[in-house]
């Protein structure tokens, strides 16, 4: 899970839980997710990579740099 790249669907930032929806087996999954850098703020359709996983659904996500 880590490493993966996947798309904001619902903002991410301090005191928000954001969606983001990220590829997997075959399909496109939801996991909640936070920002992985304190007080950084990711709006919704921005590209971003996982950086921590807890399962079952919460990921931890910085964005990324293409």
């Amino acid at each position: 899970m880590v490493g993966r790249q996947g798309r904001v669907t619902g903002k991410i930032g301090p005191g928000l839980v954001g969606e983001v929806m990220i590829p997997i087996r075959g399909g496109v999954e939801a996991f909640y997710a936070y920002s992985a850098i304190q007080g950084e703020e990711i709006p919704v359709g921005s590209l971003v990579v996982v950086m921590d996983y807890h399962p079952p659904r919460t990921v931890y996500v910085s964005s990324a740099s293409i």
